[in-house]
């Protein structure tokens, strides 16, 4: 891909990740906390396919994202600790809240996840650059 090409690529997933993480924000005033999880795991999904895409990572599966992310910058500490549970965590979440019947997750869980999601795409807008 060309530079031009793969700039262009990051920077609309940077613009995905903000996006969805406004209507995040829309979903927890309106209190679907169900919603708010799945936005803030795209939220957090498109910075990190961002950063991939920026290191020539790329793979078609959520999981396999999950893992490039662990294994080339938790791992290796370029990205925190608690960065790499919080988007295992928003993985979870999503996989729980989307696809487990009867779920129905609690604002406790869900709305310290929304400034911690905010501050995890700063994060990797901060590595891109």
């Amino acid at each position: 891909m060309k530079a031009e090409n793969l700039q262009a690529l990051v920077d609309y997933r940077m613009q995905r990740a903000a996006e969805t993480l406004e209507e995040a924000r829309l979903m927890q005033n309106a209190n679907h906390w169900n919603t708010c999880a799945n936005r803030l795991y795209y939220a957090a999904f498109y910075a990190v396919s961002a950063l991939l895409v920026q290191d020539g990572r790329t793979t078609s599966k959520h999981s396999g994202v999950k893992a490039l992310f662990n294994r080339h910058y938790v791992k290796p500490g370029i990205v925190s600790k608690e960065n790499g549970r919080l988007y295992n965590q928003l993985f979870d979440l999503r996989q729980e809240g989307d696809y487990i019947d009867f779920v129905f997750l609690e604002p406790e869980t869900v709305a310290p996840l929304v400034e911690a999601t905010a501050a995890f795409i700063h994060t990797i807008q901060s590595l891109l650059q």
